[in-house]
């Protein structure tokens, strides 16, 4: 029974594996995006009702504008990748919320919300480019299917080794799945997470740079964000995102690249 169950487990891994036109890699993903995106959208509805939504001002123009122009990137840069198909179920939208929270975040399908409090940071439209370029990037990337089907495998990975510690004696096995919660989590979750979040800053590099923005004020963003935060914080070994010094290095190697990439794509001369 055992071994038919690894098989199993072997074989759902053979098939959940696909390749994402953005990226180029091949990821785990037991979740397809028509799936997704109807969820998605309905939380986003349903987000907006319950919070207090910034029109009609600066702010909230600026974040339409730069929203548009990353949607308008992300476009070119698939149909130069020959994808352009990829983004066919889309539903771009740009809102600007009243939170203080120094946050935004993309759901599936192009759903973007930006706290008013992270204005303050962005500063300008190149900022607000950096940030919403990321977030975006998270979408392209389906980084949030991804970890939706990784936190399953993590399950799935919990009950087979219930099953194979099944003959041992009950504090053995409340050990052996202590140190699995915690291995899993240290071990795989948190460095897959970290890895999302640097490629979406190598994502959200190129589409700024497509957008006409200069990828070089993507440090100024992160260096602000470091000296908001104090340079505090989570361990990087322990936290879903890499830490500021780590980020701020791999964004500096980044940008020739991204330069290189949207001159290919013809929008900056």
């Amino acid at each position: 029974m055992k071994k038919y169950f690894f098989l199993g487990i072997c074989g759902a891994l053979a098939i959940a594996c696909a390749t994402n036109p953005i990226t180029g890699k091949q990821n785990l993903n037991f979740v397809s995006n028509s799936e997704l995106f109807p969820s998605s959208f309905q939380q986003y509805s349903q987000f907006l009702s319950e919070n207090k939504v910034i029109t009609g001002t600066a702010d909230a123009k600026r974040v339409e504008t730069v929203g548009y122009k990353i949607k308008t990137a992300a476009e070119k840069y698939l149909a130069y990748l020959g994808q352009s198909q990829y983004l066919k179920d889309y539903r771009w939208e740009y809102k600007l919320v009243d939170n203080k929270e120094v946050n935004a975040w993309c759901l599936p399908g192009g759903k973007i919300v930006v706290y008013s409090g992270i204005l303050p940071v962005t500063q300008n439209e190149s900022g607000l480019a950096t940030v919403m370029g990321h977030e975006v990037s998270h979408a392209l990337a389906n980084h949030g299917a991804q970890r939706m089907s990784a936190a399953q495998l993590q399950q799935i990975g919990g009950v087979a080794l219930d099953a194979a510690t099944s003959n041992k004696s009950e504090s053995t096995r409340q050990i052996f799945s202590q140190a699995y919660g915690i291995g899993s989590e240290v071990g795989v979750m948190l460095p897959f997470s970290r890895s999302n979040e640097s490629e979406a800053d190598k994502i959200g590099l190129t589409l700024m740079a497509i957008a006409g923005y200069n990828p070089e004020d993507a440090v100024d963003f992160w260096s602000r964000m470091s000296a908001k935060s104090g340079g505090a914080g989570t361990p990087e070994f322990m936290s879903t995102h890499p830490s500021d010094a780590t980020r701020i290095a791999n964004i500096k190697a980044l940008i020739p690249e991204a330069k290189a990439i949207a001159l290919k794509v013809g929008t900056i001369k």
